[in-house]
C-alpha cells in the first residue's frame, strides 16, 4: 500500500499529463533523470516516492511541498515562492525518530555549498538526546569555530539548533537572541542584533567586542537554525575557577608592585640628576 505522500505525488503527475505540461509519464520520468520502469511501479502503487525524486520533481516542476506533506493548499507553487524553497534532508533511526545530523567545522563550507545534496547530509554523523523538545521538529548541531562570541560560546562547543521555515524569517527572527546563519559559503553563529524588515536585512553582532556587526540579506541565507543549547566540552569545577581567580589576583598584585618599584627608581634617578639650589 502506498503511502499518502505517494499518492499526492501520483496525483501532481496526473495533473501535469492533463494539463499538457508532461506529454508522457516515461518523459515525466525521464525529465527527473529516474527510470521510467521505476515511475511506473511508483504509479502502480507498488513502490513508494523517494525523497530524491521527491526533491527533484520539487524544483522542476514546483510541485508544492506543502500539498504533498501534508494536503493543504494549491498543488504547485508560484514561482515567487518557489524561489526560496530548499528541501530539507532529514536523518531517522529505526523507531522512525528523527536523528540530530552535526555539522562539524570540517564540513561546514561542503554543508553551506552542498545544502541540495542528501547525500552529503546522509554522511553527517547523527545522534539524538532524550529531552523531548528535542523529539518534535527538526534539529542541526554545529561546531562552533573562532572566538568571535566569546564569553558565551567558546571555541570546540556545539550549539544545538531548530530549523527556523523560511516562511518565518520575517515575523519570527528575534533580536538579541543567537542564530546560525548559513549562507551559500559560510555557516555563521551570531547574535541578531537588528531585523530591518523592509531592507530585509539582518544584522549581525559578536559578543566578543573585539569584531563589528555587520548586515547580510535575507536573500544570500539559505537557512536559519535558532540556538536553543548548547555542548561545552570542558567545564571547569568551582574550585578551579576560586584557583584562577587567585592566580589572576596574584599575578596582577605582583605587576604592580613591580610598576611601583620602577616609578620610584625612576623617581629616584630623577633627583640625582637634578642640579642643587642652594643660595
Amino acid at each position: 500500500m502506498n503511502s499518502v505522500v505517494t499518492q499526492r505525488f501520483i496525483n501532481c503527475h496526473n495533473k501535469l499529463k492533463s494539463e499538457q505540461r508532461v506529454r508522457s509519464s516515461r518523459q515525466f520520468a525521464l525529465s527527473l533523470d529516474y527510470l521510467p520502469q521505476s515511475l511506473s511501479e511508483i504509479l502502480k502503487n507498488r513502490r513508494d516516492v523517494t525523497i530524491e525524486l521527491l526533491r527533484k520533481a520539487i524544483a522542476l516542476y514546483k510541485i508544492n511541498p506543502v500539498y504533498l506533506f501534508t494536503g493543504e493548499g494549491p498543488m504547485f507553487m508560484k514561482e515567487e515562492g518557489h524561489k526560496n524553497f530548499r528541501v530539507l534532508t532529514i536523518l531517522t533511526d529505526s523507531q522512525n525518530d528523527e536523528r540530530i545530523v552535526h555539522v562539524p567545522i570540517p564540513a561546514q563550507a561542503g554543508y553551506a555549498s552542498d545544502l541540495s545534496d542528501p547525500v552529503f547530509v546522509q554522511n553527517l554523523p547523527s545522534f539524538s538526546l532524550p529531552d523531548y523538545k528535542y523529539k518534535v521538529g527538526t534539529h542541526r548541531s554545529f561546531d562552533v569555530s573562532g572566538d568571535s562570541m566569546e564569553p558565551t560560546l567558546f571555541e570546540g562547543d556545539k550549539v544545538i539548533c531548530s530549523f527556523l521555515e523560511p516562511s518565518l524569517w520575517t515575523s519570527s527572527v528575534k533580536k538579541n537572541y543567537v542564530y546560525v546563519i548559513v549562507t551559500a559559503s559560510d555557516v555563521i553563529v551570531k547574535r541578531i542584533q537588528n531585523h530591518d524588515k523592509d531592507a530585509k536585512v539582518l544584522e549581525l553582532a559578536s559578543d566578543n567586542n573585539y569584531y563589528d556587526p555587520y548586515a547580510v540579506k535575507l536573500s544570500e541565507i539559505r537557512e536559519i537554525w535558532y540556538v536553543r543549547a548548547k555542548i561545552s566540552p570542558f567545564l571547569p569545577s568551582p574550585q578551579n575557577i576560586k584557583n584562577l581567580l587567585r592566580e589572576e589576583v596574584r599575578d596582577l598584585k605582583e605587576a604592580m608592585q613591580q610598576q611601583s618599584e620602577i616609578i620610584q627608581n625612576l623617581y629616584q634617578s630623577m633627583e640625582g640628576l637634578a642640579p642643587n639650589n642652594k643660595d
